[in-house]
């Protein structure tokens, strides 16, 4: 009976510890198919993140190519209003300038050719 005992002792042991080994191999399963769903989960949410976040700096760059594009082209018609601007009055007072000064040269050849003139003398 004590041979009996201890092999039907032995032989639960034996079970028990089969058991138990498949508890924790079934544990750790789960613990992976969980930790997997976390990955996924989290990779997901990146992704949507990620998707945000181009689509927002796109709609930005957009509107900073609006702005700068309408601003140069506000800067090229205002130069261009000021070139044309200096440009008709240039010429206008150079205009002006250059008959005052035809004007001023010819009197002041009148008036060395009366002073180079010799003044008659009696003799």
């Amino acid at each position: 009976m004590r041979v009996t005992n201890l092999i039907v002792a032995l032989l639960a042991a034996g079970a028990l510890a089969t058991l138990g080994q498949e508890g924790t191999v079934q544990d750790v399963k789960h613990g992976a198919k969980k930790t997997g769903e976390k990955i996924k989960e989290g990779v997901e949410t990146g992704g949507e993140k990620t998707k945000q976040a181009a689509e927002t700096v796109g709609e930005k760059t957009k509107e900073t190519a609006q702005t700068v594009g309408k601003k140069t082209k506000e800067t090229v018609e205002t130069v261009g209003e000021k070139t044309k601007e200096a440009t008709g009055t240039g010429h206008r007072k150079t205009r002006k300038t250059a008959t005052k000064t035809k004007a001023q040269a010819t009197e002041e050849r009148s008036a060395n050719r009366e002073a180079a003139t010799p003044a008659p003398t009696d003799r």
